[in-house]
Parts: structure tokens; sequence; C-alpha cells
């Protein structure tokens, strides 16, 4: 069995869950590509919805609904500080 690969700070993905990932909730809130209700959990809405910002900003470095380093960089130009 293979020793699973931690995730470099900073990032999130699907099954996260905490303040970051609500930040992450109402920044995309802000851009009108996440509705649900801000709770802090990274389900497949908040996946979909980075995969969204991902496609229109041509960020692919993070991975598909991965919210790293090129992609918070770009969501937080566009976006103020909830």
């Amino acid at each position: 069995m293979e020793a699973a690969t931690p995730k470099a700070a900073g990032v999130l993905s699907r099954g996260d869950k905490g303040p970051e990932v609500e930040e992450l909730q109402q920044r995309l809130r802000q851009l009108y590509l996440y509705m649900d209700d801000p709770d802090g959990t990274y389900d497949t809405p908040l996946a979909d919805a980075v995969t969204l910002f991902q496609y229109a900003r041509g960020t692919r470095e993070d991975g598909e609904g991965v919210y790293g380093k090129e992609t918070r960089e770009a969501l937080e130009k566009e976006t103020r500080e909830p």
C-alpha cells in the first residue's frame, strides 16, 4: 500500500473543511460562480465552481478543481477579502 502524498501548504481540494474553504466559497460567490451558502466544506459543487474559474482564467497548474497557488493568486486578484 502506497503512502498518501501530503498536500502542499495552502492547497485545498475535495474533502477539506474549515475557514479557508469558507473564504474560497465567499470569493467565488463574489463572481457568481458558487451560489450555495458558504459552509466551509469542499464538496462537489465547490470543486465544480473552482473548475469553472480555472477554465475561464486559463489556470491549469493546480489540477482541475484544486485550489492551489496559481488558482488562489488569480482569484485573489479579482475578489476582495470577505
